[in-house]
């Protein structure tokens, strides 16, 4: 009938022109939409989620995703499987040694340590957030590792800094339905945060512990309300959801002390362990066979140099990993020391706990593998896939964006995900 009446009113022109914008707006009837017709990407990754973690009663959320969306078999981090190599890969589209952040902490021959940093000029390929911005999407991050400084002059428009551990991710929901909720020319159209996930609990408790589960149950609350939100502002149609983890996590036992052997063997070095990962840096080069031979011999560990790294690890970073890397297999990991963390662990096992662990090669270890959902735009519910790689979460999500993806990408979007025509 309003269309009818506006025909008396203007000329043809301009209906062909309604009609067309009433088409590409592809609204479901009696839909009352807050946002335009440019898409928007929200990335979430949970930490520490392991791929079958969701599969648990009481994660009503994840179940719907689940149900009206896609869902991975798995997805694959990078090695190693910890968490910031990984949520850069994820945000870059490239491996180790293409982008540089080696693990969470380690030794930068030129610029010194790294430990934890959020700083982003120690990334060394283009993010996804830049590469939006650089191609006229504005983006938005809370706490995505390397968000909260600009890369080579360009940062997201929108970000949340200093970290802070202790905000949870009720302000996060709520700061990202803030931001969709901003006027069409200010609006993000990416949008990435970093949430808890079941990464400390599974650390401290075991990932199979019921205290885990509670932890991931938390999140599914959160998860709801963002959903909600997206119901509410008929967003769907335009909005695409996609719901990450950076690692797996598997229960560990039997501590291997790096430190020890080579203070028997009087080598001097600095150590940085995680896992079933330790990058060697010798106080001394001209102790560099002794010291693979001496770390080497402990059970259960292999011990390489940068040039007999295997190349399928992707991790022969020049100037960052140590002069001897230090590999083992779950139950068995590397101690930090023989201090704090060490003591925390005795303590788990003597209360019948099975501490997790992380940071090992993930090939051959689907335990280590997390989590890929994806609901809303470009997304057929009751999508099933296999595995995916760390590598097409950020081609995948350029590809929704319409733009191309981080300039060092070595990953692929996903044939499952393609936006509507």
């Amino acid at each position: 009938m309003v269309v009818r009446f506006a025909a008396r009113l203007v000329p043809a022109l301009l209906i062909l022109g309604l009609a067309a914008d009433a088409t590409a707006a592809e609204e479901p009837s009696g839909a009352e939409p807050t946002l335009d017709g440019r898409p928007v990407v929200i990335v979430l990754s949970m930490d520490g989620v392991r791929h079958d973690q969701i599969d648990r009663e009481g994660l009503p959320a994840f179940e719907r995703m689940i149900r009206e969306g896609l869902r991975a078999e798995r997805l694959r981090p990078v090695f190693p499987a910890v968490t910031f190599p990984n949520h850069v890969a994820l945000a870059t589209g490239a491996p180790v040694d293409r982008h540089g952040i080696v693990a969470n902490e380690f030794h930068d021959r030129k610029r010194g340590d790294f430990r934890y940093a959020n700083d982003a000029s120690w990334i060394e390929a283009e993010p996804l957030w830049v590469a939006a911005e650089r191609q006229g999407v504005t983006s938005a991050s809370f706490f995505w590792v390397g968000s909260e400084t600009d890369w080579q002059g360009v940062g997201a428009r929108y970000r949340k800094s200093p970290f802070d551990s202790e905000i949870g991710e009720d302000v996060k929901v709520d700061q990202i339905l803030a931001w969709l909720d901003l006027p069409a020319a200010e609006r993000p159209g990416l949008v990435m945060s970093w949430w808890h996930g079941a990464d400390s609990a599974g650390h401290r408790a075991g990932p199979d512990a019921e205290r885990t589960t509670e932890q991931l149950r938390s999140q599914d609350r959160e998860l709801a309300r963002l959903l909600a939100g997206l119901d509410e502002r008929h967003a769907w149609v335009r909005t695409t959801l996609i719901v990450v983890s950076d690692h797996g996590m598997v229960s560990v036992a039997d501590p291997i002390d790096p430190w020890a052997a080579l203070d028997e063997a009087g080598i001097e070095a600095r150590l940085f362990a995680t896992g079933g990962l330790a990058n060697v840096y010798l106080d001394d080069a001209a102790d560099l066979e002794r010291a693979v031979a001496t770390l080497g011999a402990l059970e259960d560990v292999t011990a390489y140099t940068a040039e007999t790294l295997p190349e399928r690890l992707r991790y022969r970073h020049p100037a960052r990993i140590g002069d001897v890397v230090i590999l083992t297999k779950p139950p068995r990991f590397f101690l930090e020391s023989w201090t704090a963390r060490a003591a925390m662990y005795r303590a788990a096992w003597l209360a019948g706990l099975e501490p997790g662990r992380h940071g090992y090669d993930p090939d051959g270890q689907p335990d280590l593998h997390g989590i890929f959902l994806a609901l809303g735009r470009g997304v057929a519910p009751g999508t099933r896939i296999g595995t995916v790689s760390a590598l097409d979460v950020a081609p995948t999500v350029a590809t929704l964006l319409g733009i191309d993806p981080p300039r060092d990408a070595e990953g692929s979007p996903l044939a499952a995900i393609a936006p509507p025509r």
